[in-house]
């Protein structure tokens, strides 16, 4: 019997949660097409092993884009990501599914765990940074300066600093507290540097190279394509979200792409 109806099928205990008629309606669909090894890890570690024993079945995680990040980064750093296919089937809130929904993964469990049974596999570029974690999707900078400078004006505080703004100046405009110096190099090629505000950066991997773009404060645009990109920061680091989780700050940060990096089953 070939792997792809050989089936180990991580089941995420938040999927099962937030969902579990469609975690049914996965492991039915999944059973029913192949001989499938259900397993119902309770945490991370669990969740760990399970996938360390999966031998040669087709790995299929049934979840939200955080448990597909999780298995992927667990078989990057035991050094097995090429050894085999990975398949998702999605279940989650619509915000915790972006990811799968912008790698093709079909929204829906009965649409997805068909694909699992019958789609194919598709090399799928991975950037990796230099503390060996790693980003499926995108990964932007700043995405946290807006909800960041909200959430730290509790209502009470901000009418207070309001009538304050109110009799002394006028508020600040919304575009300074997103403004970051940041340094940004695409295969050594110097796109900005910290003497210059920038909006936004963003980096995604696309055809084996890193697809970079510099959004400036006037609106105006700087793209790349490079093998490796490095963001630099002031003293005190910036923050970036990847495959939209939160993390920094950090002073500088290195991206490099690797080609066809994982295999994901995708519809045909």
């Amino acid at each position: 019997m070939s792997a792809a109806h050989q089936l180990v099928v991580l089941i995420d205990p938040v999927a099962r949660r937030i969902d579990g008629e469609s975690v049914r309606i996965a492991k039915d669909v999944l059973c029913a097409g192949a001989q499938a090894k259900i397993c119902w890890p309770q945490g991370p570690e669990e969740f760990a092993r399970a996938l360390a024993r999966r031998g040669r079945r087709r790995t299929v995680v049934v979840g939200d884009d955080q448990a597909l990040l999780r298995t992927v980064t667990l078989l990057h750093k035991e050094r097995e990501l090429g050894r085999g296919e990975l398949a998702l089937v999605p279940v989650g809130t619509a915000d915790s599914l972006r990811l799968a929904r912008s790698l093709g993964v079909p929204m829906g469990a009965v649409a997805a765990a068909r694909a699992v049974l019958e789609g194919a596999g598709r090399r799928l570029d991975l950037l990796v940074d230099d503390c060996d974690e790693v980003v499926l999707g995108a990964l932007r900078v700043p995405a946290l300066g807006p909800a960041r400078a909200r959430a730290a004006s509790p209502t009470v505080w901000g009418a207070a600093r309001s009538l304050v703004r109110t009799l002394v100046r006028a508020p600040a405009p919304v575009a300074a507290a997103v403004a970051h110096r940041l340094r940004v190099e695409a295969d050594g090629v110097l796109l900005s540097d910290l003497d210059l505000p920038v909006a936004g950066v963003s980096v995604a991997s696309a055809d084996g190279l890193a697809q970079v773009a510099v959004r400036g404060c006037a609106g105006e645009w700087v793209r790349a394509s490079a093998r490796a990109v490095t963001i630099s920061g002031p003293v005190g680091g910036f923050r970036y979200r990847a495959d939209g989780v939160a993390a920094g700050p950090v002073r500088t940060r290195t991206w490099t792409v690797r080609p066809g990096a994982w295999e994901l089953i995708l519809p045909t």
